[in-house]
């Protein structure tokens, strides 16, 4: 208890990198794709929406769309009555459509890598292209969804961040280059499995050690 009290942001960050390299070297996305075109399309949907609801959709989805220049051609109606099942279709199935036009007319039907570029398409915010550049090109960027956003919080890594754009800055700034790219992962599905939004798993977390949220509790 006492090293835990002396314990400093650099320490912390030493061992959150130490625990999940050792425990969980290999982890990587739960959405299910066999390229970059796929994985974009999957993302967009994953928008509030859950990775196994995802995936069930973009079954059928890529069976009727398998590459941007048939989505790009697509009736929005159309893709709206494959997606139906995911939160706000309406407004993803018009995303769908116009990132596939101009991923074909802008960018020749290559997924761009630069956060920049990406966010020019419909329904691709920071996030999202934060995803995209990390687990297709491995940039060195760390993409904050709700998951991300609140472990940060609880675990200690951040501190006071009131936006997404926040909390980023601060676990861009201290988590390693060559770790980054999975960091985003581990983070993902510790609080998709563990520290869950509702009724964190203290018992079973393996982190309490230097974990701020479990001190207090």
């Amino acid at each position: 208890m006492m090293y835990f009290c002396l314990m400093n942001k650099k320490e912390r960050y030493h061992l959150f990198v130490d625990h999940f390299s050792k425990h969980q070297p290999e982890a990587e996305t739960e959405l299910e794709y066999k390229n970059p075109y796929e994985l974009l399309v999957a993302v967009i949907l994953s928008a509030q929406c859950t990775d196994k609801r995802v995936n069930i959709v973009t079954k059928d989805l890529f069976k009727r769309f398998p590459e941007a220049d048939s989505l790009a051609e697509a009736d929005v109606a159309e893709v709206f009555e494959y997606i139906k099942s995911i939160s706000y279709p309406n407004n993803k199935s018009k995303h769908l459509v116009g990132m596939a036009k101009i991923l074909v007319n802008e960018f020749k039907n290559v997924v761009p890598s630069s956060v920049t570029d990406l966010q020019t398409m419909p329904g691709v915010g920071r996030k999202t292209a934060n995803v995209i550049a990390s687990v297709i090109y491995n940039v060195p960027v760390m993409a904050v969804d709700t998951h991300v956003f609140r472990v940060s919080a609880r675990v200690g890594l951040t501190t006071n961040a009131k936006t997404p754009l926040e909390a980023e800055l601060q676990l861009v700034k201290h988590i390693p280059e060559s770790v980054m790219n999975i960091s985003h992962h581990w983070l993902i599905l510790h609080g998709r499995y563990v520290c869950q939004a509702r009724k964190p798993k203290c018992d079973e977390c393996q982190i309490t050690h230097f974990c701020k949220y479990y001190k207090k509790s």
